[in-house]
């Protein structure tokens, strides 16, 4: 894969799920990634990943403290 390359996601999610979500990608850590990871590089490009889903469910106004 390229790293220029990106892609847009759309999905449905009933409220309960949308923060369940959130909730997810605001508690999952370091330690959580780099056990389901390959390496350090993928580890950092899950929780950017998530960092980026919880941004994208603040913006519907899905937001979790």
């Amino acid at each position: 894969m390229k790293e220029t390359q990106s892609y847009s996601v759309s999905v449905e999610l009933t409220v309960v799920e949308a923060y369940a979500l959130a909730q997810l990608c605001k508690r999952i850590g370091w330690r959580d990634a780099a056990s389901l990871a390959v390496d350090k590089y993928e580890a950092q490009n899950m929780l950017d990943a998530c960092d980026r889903v919880r941004d994208g469910l603040a913006n519907v106004g899905v937001i979790v403290r």
